[in-house]
């Protein structure tokens, strides 16, 4: 895939923070999507102990979801963990794995926050302006907002909002399960990713996609180390 070079990587974290401001202007908030023939979850993984950083991705068929690719990258782990910051921790190695990518997806789910972000600028935004994709963020914990509880029907939500903004939505992909936060990336409607993000899940509370992500890098990281 074609990655877009913008900025450096070895920043301070206040120069991350300006980036993040200055790349949040580029963020297409409304869909750009056409058909959705492939998509792909990416997750990252650390050996803390080595400084290494590992990144997996995986490619589907959708909507049925079958695997047909997957890739990983390994790098030093080099931008220390900071709230807000997630991006310049983890997307040097997720697009060192996606620039191994042959296919290209036409939506990219990460395991991270997108727009539900203090500067509006999360790894999900941070991903899609630069590989110029469509991106979904699917987070496990909140970041910022506040949320009614969600129906506990499976496909049920609320918004996710801080003050009068709507910035995601609180997600049942399970019956009576913890929901989780959607919100966009780049190039799609907060609506739009909700349906796609429930269109990946298979059962599960994390959609399959970067479940199996997940998985993958936990996989490469204990290869690794042992």
């Amino acid at each position: 895939m074609r990655i877009r070079k913008l900025h450096r990587w070895k920043v301070t974290p206040s120069r991350a923070r300006q980036i993040q401001l200055e790349l949040r202007r580029r963020v297409i908030r409304a869909d750009r999507l056409t058909a959705v023939r492939r998509v792909a979850g990416a997750d990252v993984a650390f050996d803390l102990a080595r400084g290494r950083a590992f990144a997996g991705v995986i490619l589907y068929s959708f909507p049925e979801l079958r695997e047909l690719e997957r890739v990983w990258a390994e790098r030093p782990l080099e931008f220390p963990y900071v709230p807000g910051l997630l991006s310049f921790r983890e997307a040097p190695v997720l697009l060192a794995a996606f620039a191994r990518l042959r296919g290209k997806p036409d939506v990219i789910f990460v395991d991270g926050h997108g727009y539900a972000h203090p500067r509006r600028f999360g790894i999900a935004c941070h991903l899609g302006v630069l590989l110029g994709t469509a991106t979904i963020g699917c987070a496990k914990s909140l970041l910022i907002g506040t949320h009614a509880e969600p129906p506990l029907a499976a496909g049920k939500w609320t918004p996710l909002s801080d003050g009068h903004e709507t910035i995601g939505a609180v997600v049942r992909t399970r019956t009576g399960v913890k929901p989780i936060y959607v919100s966009q990336g780049h190039r799609v409607s907060l609506e739009r990713g909700v349906e796609l993000a429930l269109a990946v899940c298979d059962g599960y509370r994390i959609p399959k996609p970067t479940r199996e992500a997940d998985h993958f890098v936990e996989e490469i990281k204990e290869a690794a180390t042992t």
